[in-house]
């Protein structure tokens, strides 16, 4: 719990004034039962001891006290109520904020390792267990923590002997919880586990519910998921098992404490030691503190609950997050790339993804990288814009190493273009003001016919302001890339990384993105990255690096690679050759 307590020593001040009004309003609140107490004794036990003036004088007096500590303990309450909902609002609005800042500092391997979904789920179980614990503790149990000190005090006044009575009838009945909610702890961590695999297999659902519809597996998710909630259910029928057995064993423990406490009292006015106004007063007082006192079960839960969801959100906090230089070197314009003998490999592999990897590309040049399925091309792309490290050799820009520049910085230079496109589901102007805030409407237009957007702004009725997907226009998979890179234009990147932007499409949209492609990067202004599978995509490129099995066996420009007859020749002729039968001329003008 030294997480919960370190984000409240942020609100000392706050929480001292919340305790107080905690305080006055239950000492308050307790003054009331002894002035009733007093009447009972003064004036209702003995009514012919005054005259009418002087008894009703006295009671009115009394009365009014009565009505006066009532108000106290109202107001205080009322800025209690303000000051606690003050603290939890700021505290889960911090808590939240700090996890989720830490979740997207943290190395992209670590969101390859896991569910979106679950992160989200620790996040809100985090705040929300840990508002509901700090509520529970201050309205409840610092409330009858004042109040066992004030009965004490009340009963020590009346009678000595009662005190050890209040001591250990409160004592027991907290150890008493306390060790039949440790049950709980267990049975809660197996719930948040549970929960926070259903967040992140509900999550993937949703957001492949393409496919899952397609292929008519909905009964099949609704099966899985209901086996993980099924789960759950179990769970939380055996903590709501314990939780009544806590709350019977605290009920029949407290009627049996007051019960001896009232028989006591009696034995000590038959002794004439205690008044029947004292008794009333006592016994009311059983009331308040051990009436509330038998929520310590559910406190204790709260605190069980919230001690789960902070560990999870602990183990978060704790992972480190992307390494940044301490002092940064700055680079003002990207003109230069080198990877110099990089060598890479994932976590959890056996061989290497990217071996002895160099390579130099200057601004104006565009370098094209090929190579089958799992030759490491996406890995590159990801070292490239520093998503991951090199475990050997060095990344250099502008001949300064990666390592120590803030790749957050850098990235502002870099225009991306991916396979998967990703846009969101407001308007055209929305998903482009993305990655460039500041953006003006002419800059917003000048990227999109840039990237040769025309033919969708005409379908577009309200312009750049038209909303994308769910209640607007439906755009093809060739306008999504042309979007995607009309936003990556609108950065003016100095860096532009086409991430096989066009594997995913039919052959005519591909040769028109091909084409959208070149005429981005026939300016000069940038370097040009090329990662491709398709190899009519990147025919002009300066420069191919061939990569099979994670290193380089081929570069040259695409003339050379042919007449070279070795991989790349191979995967020309498996790609290209049915076109190249049918129709010759138009293929080898264009290529060879």
């Amino acid at each position: 719990m030294r997480v919960l307590l370190s984000y409240l020593g942020r609100y000392k001040g706050l929480i001292a004034i919340a305790l107080l009004l905690a305080a006055t309003n239950q000492v308050f609140s307790l003054l009331d039962p002894y002035i009733f107490g007093r009447i009972i004794d003064r004036f209702a036990n003995r009514p012919h001891g005054y005259n009418q003036t002087a008894f009703v004088r006295g009671v009115l007096l009394l009365i009014g006290a009565s009505v006066g500590v009532a108000m106290v303990s109202r107001i205080a309450k009322a800025f209690q109520d303000y000051s606690v909902n003050v603290i939890i609002q700021k505290f889960g609005a911090q808590i939240y904020t700090d996890g989720l800042k830490h979740s997207l500092l943290l190395p992209y391997q670590q969101f390859e390792d896991q569910r979106s979904g679950e992160t989200l789920s620790i996040l809100i179980k985090v705040r929300t267990d840990c508002v509901s614990f700090i509520t529970s503790f201050v309205n409840v149990l610092f409330v009858s923590a004042v109040g066992v000190i004030f009965v004490m005090i009340y009963a020590f006044r009346v009678y000595w002997g009662l005190v050890p009575v209040y001591f250990c009838g409160t004592f027991l009945l907290g150890l008493l919880t306390n060790l039949m909610s440790r049950k709980i702890k267990v049975i809660q961590k197996k719930i948040v586990t549970e929960t926070n695999l259903l967040a992140g297999a509900t999550t993937e659902s949703l957001r492949n519910i393409e496919l899952v519809k397609s292929l008519g597996l909905t009964s099949q998710e609704v099966r899985r998921l209901n086996s993980t909630t099924f789960r759950i259910l179990l769970l939380e029928l055996k903590k709501v098992r314990s939780i009544r057995s806590i709350s019977f064993a605290q009920g029949t423990f407290v009627n049996l404490l007051r019960q001896s406490i009232l028989f006591l009292i009696l034995y000590l006015i038959f002794r004439n030691y205690v008044t029947v106004g004292q008794l009333i007063t006592l016994q009311l007082y059983s009331f308040f503190i051990f009436g509330p006192l038998q929520e310590l079960g559910n406190i204790i839960l709260s605190y069980r609950e919230a001690e789960a969801s902070l560990n999870n959100f602990q183990t978060i906090m704790a992972t480190p997050v992307e390494v940044i230089p301490k002092h940064p070197v700055s680079l003002p314009a990207i003109e230069r790339l080198e990877f110099r003998h990089v060598v890479f490999q994932h976590l959890t592999a056996v061989n290497r993804a990217l071996d002895d990897i160099s390579f130099i590309v200057r601004k104006g040049e565009t370098v094209a990288f090929v190579g089958p399925s799992g030759a490491g091309k996406s890995t590159l792309v990801k070292l490239l814009v520093g998503l991951y490290a090199p475990r050997q050799g060095q990344v250099l820009y502008n001949d300064t190493d990666s390592h120590t520049v803030n790749m957050d910085e850098l990235r502002m230079q870099f225009g991306l273009v991916t396979q998967d496109t990703q846009l969101f589901s407001g308007s055209i102007r929305e998903n482009l003001l993305f990655v460039n805030p500041g953006a003006t409407d002419e800059r917003i237009l000048d990227a999109l016919n840039r990237a040769a957007c025309q033919n969708l702004l005409a379908r577009a009725d309200k312009g750049i302001d038209t909303m994308i997907g769910e209640g607007g226009i439906k755009i093809s998979g060739g306008e999504k890339q042309r979007l995607s890179i009309a936003r990556a234009l609108l950065r003016n990147p100095r860096m532009m990384v086409f991430d096989e932007a066009t594997s995913s499409l039919d052959s005519i949209t591909e040769e028109e993105i091909t084409r959208t492609i070149e005429a981005t990067t026939s300016g000069k202004s940038h370097i040009t990255i090329l990662i491709a599978h398709r190899l009519s995509t990147i025919m002009r490129a300066d420069r191919i690096h061939v990569l099979e099995k994670g290193k380089i066996i081929e570069t040259g420009t695409h003339d050379e690679l042919l007449e070279e007859k070795g991989l790349y020749y191979a995967m020309w002729r498996q790609q290209i050759g049915e076109r190249k039968t049918n129709a010759p001329a138009p293929v080898l003008a264009s290529g060879s």
